[in-house]
């Protein structure tokens, strides 16, 4: 099996390029052209004998003649993971996450689309997405896939728009398209725009200088944290068993407030510090409660979470020590 991952060299990316690489599958990456991924721990990193079998392509999503010459080939699957998946650099510049996003995944879509309808390939294309398209909820409860899409941030409403520019493609042209909805997820190799290695990040500073202090933003709301590694053999089941047109959230289903999160953090470092509410980290439109029911892409695909969070957030950690 041809498998393009568009966004190869990103978090989610390397670690499933990994994953299919084990799986006996032909790799090919599709990268943003002369940037180089951020260095990460050495576990998270794909090795240099998988880098040689990962067949790297350039790729602009805002560039349509360079879509056409990374798609444009007769693969089995495409996994598109590329995209502005920074909150934070989604509400500083939404126009672009808006390009991004959503036209870079309608001009993927589109250009495969035409190879179906000349009959040059016919691939699963799976468009991953997130759980944050839903939205606030009054009700506390994990959401499901026949809720309303009610986006509340910049990101959120942009993968909106590329999911319905993927299903569009599947209406029209009959393209197979598959939505993940991934809830929130991390491990090694993360960035620190994001939560669990911003917080281990500031404790382990806090505990090698000693301070009494660690700013935070807002720790009411409830997430859920899934293993990077649990996400992205998601993804690889639904490429096999996932119904096209169909949307499947990808979550565990348990949530944990971030300030249990901070806490279980501050115990797996061995720093206690007090925390201070800072301005500037406060993201504007917060949902307070962010959980998923993943029971459609359990009965789809048999999949389950294999790692607590509490290993989860032991391996963030010693990935940052290394």
């Amino acid at each position: 099996m041809k498998v393009l991952v568009t966004g190869a060299d990103g978090f989610v990316g390397r670690w499933l390029a990994r994953r299919l690489l084990a799986d006996g599958r032909e790799v090919y990456g599709a990268v943003r052209p002369g940037q180089s991924p951020p260095p990460v721990a050495p576990a998270a990193d794909l090795t240099p004998a998988e880098r040689d079998a990962v067949r790297w392509l350039p790729l602009e999503l805002t560039d349509a003649a360079s879509v056409r010459r990374a798609v444009d080939l007769p693969y089995d699957a495409v996994v598109h993971l590329a995209a502005v998946s920074s909150g934070v650099d989604a509400t500083r510049d939404p126009g672009f996450a808006w390009t991004v996003n959503a036209a870079g995944t309608a001009r993927i879509v589109q250009v495969l689309a035409e190879a179906k309808r000349v009959g040059r390939a016919d691939p699963v294309v799976l468009v991953a997405s997130t759980g944050e398209v839903y939205g606030a909820c009054a009700e506390q409860r994990p959401r499901r896939e026949t809720d309303p899409v009610a986006p509340s941030s910049s990101y959120a409403a942009s993968k909106a728009g590329a999911e319905l520019a993927a299903l569009e493609a599947w209406r029209r042209a009959g393209l197979r398209v598959v939505v993940a909805r991934a809830f929130a997820h991390t491990g090694p190799g993360q960035d620190a725009r994001f939560v669990v290695p911003a917080f281990a990040e500031r404790l382990r500073f806090a505990k090698r200088v000693g301070a009494p202090v660690v700013k935070v933003g807002n720790l009411e709301p409830v997430r859920e944290f899934l293993h990077v590694r649990d996400v992205v053999d998601a993804y690889v089941r639904l490429l096999v068993r996932g119904q096209a047109g169909e949307t499947y959230n990808v979550a565990s289903g348990a949530g944990i407030s971030l300030e249990q999160l901070f806490d279980r953090l501050a115990g797996l470092i061995g720093a206690h510090p007090l925390t201070e509410a800072d301005p500037d980290l406060v993201r504007g439109g917060d949902i307070l409660h962010l959980v998923g029911d993943a029971t459609k892409l359990r009965a789809a695909t048999g999949w389950a979470p294999r790692y607590s969070l509490d290993d989860t957030l032991r391996e963030v950690v010693d990935a940052q020590a290394d």
